[in-house]
């Protein structure tokens, strides 16, 4: 009889602490299920410095760089809040990043001209496009695609860095940014590969670059001369003659599109300076909060944790039919359910430290006005509107073009008339 009950006890031992177990691995797996968050597989990026060109770089060999102004996804405010960032943040990134990384680009000396893009354009020599997958202070994480005139994809890459509280010390403006070495990363991996490019396959990028924007404003005229492989690169079929008045026409309206696009770039460097002080602190702010609200999330975490096992073994204590634990699991449960409400108070007091970054958020994207610029007598604003400036700038050197050769009269006078009265006043 006595070996029976010893059976009976075991079993029932053995099935709570079965339950136990079992509990603890549910609950272990829930809180993992959401308190994970989305990864990118991206470079982590450490201490680098900038490759720099040790000799000067003949003409023919320089190649100009177009830097789109960073992509921009439907950005929500429920992702906003996820990254603790703004949607105004992020709208102002969208031009500060391409910009620094202009002027990275230029310390290096590996380039002819490097230019902020507001548009696509079919005048470039080598085409650089962004797009930020996070950033607020603590992380940034960039998406970058490479490719030159020929259609020709250089790289595709993911970037990220972690920053420290000494990254925000000995920034200057223009040349070194807390995310510096991720810059200078990207900056050294488009320098390597222009370095393994003979020499006649960079002046091979420089031809079709000018036969393309020629063949966009004179299809008629240049139809023929590049043609596409299979794998939809672009090659020269033929070369206009040496003394080509029409396309020496066209490299004039090319330098005019140059002009315009310089001009602009002067305006994105003044939103670019003003946006610094601001942007600086706001990132430097922003990363302390992050920091205090992960301490605070990690503290509610293990007391949800152990307030939750407390209960799950009460449960268990239950389940298993045991004498004599009435008071022991009242106890667990009263002192599991309180250690799960001091759990959800912490993570009150981290929604706290959120709407404080919201209101940083806030206070900076409200000093991100639209910058107004103004060309040959008309103004035109820095937002998302430039592209279409641009756009109509280009279609105005298409009409200079029209009028110079009277060729590719592929603009009737009444879309003259109706794009003249778009022009804004």
């Amino acid at each position: 009889m006595n070996n029976i009950k010893k059976m009976f006890a075991n079993k029932m031992g053995a099935k709570m602490k079965y339950s136990v177990h079992h509990n603890f691995i549910l609950l272990t797996f829930i809180l993992i299920l959401f308190t994970g968050c989305a990864t990118f597989n991206a470079q982590k990026v450490g201490p680098t410095t900038i490759m720099k060109a040790q000799e000067e770089i003949i003409e023919d060999q320089l190649l100009d760089v177009g830097i789109l102004v960073f992509e921009s996804d439907k950005f929500t405010e429920e992702q906003a809040k996820e990254e603790h960032t703004s949607q105004e943040i992020r709208k102002a990134e969208h031009h500060f990043m391409p910009y620094h990384l202009k002027n990275t680009l230029q310390q290096s000396s590996y380039w002819g001209a490097v230019r902020v893009l507001p548009g696509q354009t079919e005048s470039i020599d080598v085409l650089l496009k962004g797009k930020i997958l996070e950033s607020n202070g603590e992380q940034l994480i960039l998406q970058i695609d490479v490719m030159d005139a020929t259609r020709k994809t250089w790289f595709s890459k993911k970037y990220k860095s972690e920053a420290s509280l000494a990254f925000y010390s000995g920034n200057r403006a223009g040349e070194k940014d807390v995310y510096q070495d991720l810059y200078n990363t990207i900056s050294n991996d488009i320098a390597t590969y222009l370095m393994k490019l003979p020499p006649e396959e960079i002046k091979n990028i420089r031809t079709v670059s000018k036969l393309k924007f020629a063949q966009d404003f004179a299809p008629a005229v240049y139809d023929g001369y590049l043609t596409e492989d299979k794998k939809n690169l672009i090659t020269v079929n033929r070369l206009p003659a040496d003394e080509d008045t029409i396309m020496t026409r066209l490299l004039k309206i090319r330098e005019r599109e140059y002009m315009y696009v310089d001009t602009l770039n002067e305006y994105y460097q003044e939103y670019y300076a003003n946006m610094w002080p601001s942007y600086e602190n706001w990132r430097e702010l922003n990363y302390e909060e992050i920091k205090a609200i992960k301490k605070i999330e990690r503290s509610a975490l293990n007391q949800k944790l152990i307030g939750a096992l407390l209960v799950a073994g009460a449960i268990a204590l239950n389940a298993g039919e045991v004498k004599n634990t009435g008071a022991l699991q009242m106890g667990m449960i009263l002192i599991g359910g309180q250690v799960i409400v001091n759990g959800f108070n912490v993570t009150k007091e981290a929604e706290i430290h959120s709407a404080a970054i919201k209101e940083l958020s806030e206070s900076f994207g409200s000093e991100m006005q639209p910058i107004v610029m103004e060309f040959e007598g008309k103004q035109y604003e820095l937002t998302g509107s430039a592209e279409e400036q641009f756009k109509h700038w280009r279609e105005l050197l298409r009409q200079i073009y029209i009028t110079e050769t009277g060729f590719d009269l592929d603009i009737s006078l009444e879309d003259n008339e109706k794009t003249t009265s778009e022009d804004p006043e």
